[in-house]
């Protein structure tokens, strides 16, 4: 683990900074910090979740000051600050959810991954969180699975289990 005082550095390809580049030319001149959405995207798609370390280049890149960027992106939950499995399954915590097994679904992908919320598998495929609404209440319980933001619903621990198996034999 890094100390405050240790920076790992890192280095955006130039093909990801040829996308920040065509994004920021989407806002008027000087306004390049509207661009600070997409661009965390990006970084998060290329690299699987935004570090400090990338946060303080986004800063750099946009112009702006590193802690405009450190409030967009733990304000957001679509951004993960910490490093994820290569599967996010992300459940829906709400009351329409809970109230038809929400919560039973997310003891069973605990018990069946065998990590708790927020954990990584030990063969880095999978990790998993409650989240807030996900806008599919007649359909509960749902979760949707990152990056690609696929959503599953009127989940039973027998689908949950063959997602997950089918997931695992993607490879």
């Amino acid at each position: 683990m890094l100390s405050v005082t240790e920076h790992k550095e890192i280095e955006f390809s130039s093909e990801l900074v040829k996308q920040f580049d065509e994004i920021v030319t989407r806002y008027p001149q000087g306004k390049q910090k509207s661009a600070l959405l997409p661009v965390l995207h990006l970084v998060q798609a290329e690299y699987g979740w935004v570090s400090p370390e990338a946060m303080d280049k986004v800063a750099d890149y946009l112009q702006i000051k590193p802690i405009e960027v450190y409030e967009v992106a733990t304000f957001y939950t679509m951004f993960f600050l910490r490093p994820q499995g290569k599967y996010v399954l992300e459940v829906c915590r709400t009351g329409p959810c809970c109230l038809v097994g929400a919560e039973k679904i997310m003891a069973h992908i605990e018990k069946t991954l065998g990590v708790k919320e927020g954990e990584i598998t030990q063969d880095g495929m999978f990790s998993w969180r409650g989240v807030e609404c996900l806008a599919a209440c007649g359909m509960a319980p749902v979760l949707q699975i990152g990056p690609e933001y696929t959503f599953y619903e009127n989940l039973t621990e027998e689908s949950v289990d063959k997602l997950i198996e089918t997931l695992r034999n993607k490879l």
